[in-house]
């Protein structure tokens, strides 16, 4: 580009002052020969001094020049990596220059899957140094890559972090520590392969008792969390007691979605029974939103039509819920629950308004009295219930069965 006046690179400044929001994609370029005249007449306070929000995909187009927009005033930061080929070593360095001290929140993740451990590796230090910056001030934390032993030890002592996802498994030391206390989450996501650490460091913390206080270092988190969730793919993930006990602990749980699904080559990972679901139920009564894994079609599960029930009566503000329950003798289960002895005192309890429920992929084949008996049952259990989770086959056809009659 020819090198502008001077009258317009004071016009370019005064507008740039203005700026309060940036979103980089990777088709944003700038020649060489423009950032270098963009930084020769960079004003003494940055281009962008005003900038409030950034979103930035990063690659070697854009990595040129993001920190030119770097301003002390931002408090929302959205990296998303870009292709590997995309990364140079400058990454590093660029990042550990963006101020992080004031950030509200910081989201960090990336716009492709991958395997390759030696990039995730350099993302981690990369991203860790930011987080490492990051003050009190931050409100939200969401990295969908791994961060040091460090960078964790460091987010788990924000005092007013509420939203908090999470890659990389918990800390191994800083629990140790009787000054550690986890903040007042309200919400928290973690990576199906590091859930099952997590959910067993919660629960040791929950039965230690501070040397100095008569709290646990959970006190705070265990009244404040209101929404847990689970996600991504892991091939050894099971949903069974030693699972679901520690979601236990958070009484005040409202949502709760394990969005791992079951194996591709048959195996189902939902390893609880009737007696196990009535029991989390009882333990969990303010949750609206229940997904314990999306239901499959293998059939072989120990949960039947009959765990919905419970499900109905104790968790009174359940509006959708995704279970996974074995339909083989679907109407027979429908039919034991008015004379199983179990549940003799829920048959006289109001029940809850799911009008969602999540089926398996697989429906069963029913004539017209197995039809009827499945609707009447789903309707005693479910009285608002308006929507099946899938729309096919015999689904279907009950589906507008209950919407018909």
């Amino acid at each position: 580009m020819e090198d502008p006046s001077p009258e317009t690179w004071n016009r370019l400044r005064r507008y740039a002052s203005w700026i309060r929001r940036v979103s980089l994609d990777q088709r944003e370029f700038l020649g060489e020969d423009t950032v270098r005249q963009f930084r020769l007449n960079a004003p003494a306070g940055g281009w962008c001094p005003a900038l409030r929000s950034l979103r930035w995909i990063i690659s070697i187009d854009t990595l040129r020049y993001v920190d030119l927009l770097f301003s002390p005033q931002l408090s929302d930061v959205c990296i998303y990596s870009g292709p590997p080929d995309s990364i140079s070593p400058a990454l590093a360095s660029t990042i550990s220059a963006l101020p992080a001290s004031a950030l509200k929140t910081l989201w960090i993740g990336a716009e492709w899957e991958s395997s390759l451990d030696t990039y995730w590796a350099h993302l981690k230090d990369s991203f860790s140094s930011v987080v490492l910056c990051c003050g009190p001030s931050l409100v939200r934390l969401s990295s969908q890559t791994p961060l040091s032993d460090e960078a964790v030890d460091h987010v788990i002592r924000l005092p007013h972090l509420r939203t908090w996802e999470v890659e990389g498994p918990p800390p191994s030391c800083s629990a140790s520590s009787p000054k550690f206390i986890l903040p007042p989450l309200k919400e928290f996501t973690v990576g199906a392969k590091s859930a099952r650490g997590w959910l067993s460091l919660f629960r040791s913390l929950e039965v230690r008792l501070s040397a100095t206080q008569d709290v646990t270092p959970l006190s705070r988190m265990k009244k404040s969390l209101r929404r847990l969730s689970v996600y991504g793919h892991f091939s050894a993930f099971i949903i069974d007691l030693s699972f679901v006990f520690p979601i236990q602990i958070f009484q005040n749980l409202g949502f709760l979605h394990v969005g791992v699904g079951c194996s591709s080559e048959g195996r189902c990972i939902f390893k609880l029974n009737n007696d196990d679901i009535a029991k989390f139920a009882m333990a969990m009564p303010q949750l609206d939103y229940l997904v314990l894994g999306p239901t499959c079609s293998k059939n072989t599960c120990a949960t039947t039509a009959a765990c919905l029930l419970p499900l109905s009566v104790y968790c009174v503000r359940l509006s959708v819920l995704d279970i996974h329950f074995n339909t083989t003798n679907i109407v027979d289960d429908l039919k034991n629950i008015s004379v199983d002895p179990r549940f003799q005192e829920l048959h006289s309890l109001p029940r809850c308004e799911v009008w969602r429920l999540g089926v398996p992929d697989v429906p069963p084949v029913l004539d017209e009295s197995g039809l009827r008996t499945v609707v009447d049952g789903m309707r005693y259990i479910f009285p608002r219930l308006s929507a099946f989770g899938h729309g096919m086959g015999t689904w279907h056809e009950l589906y507008m069965k209950l919407h018909g009659d």
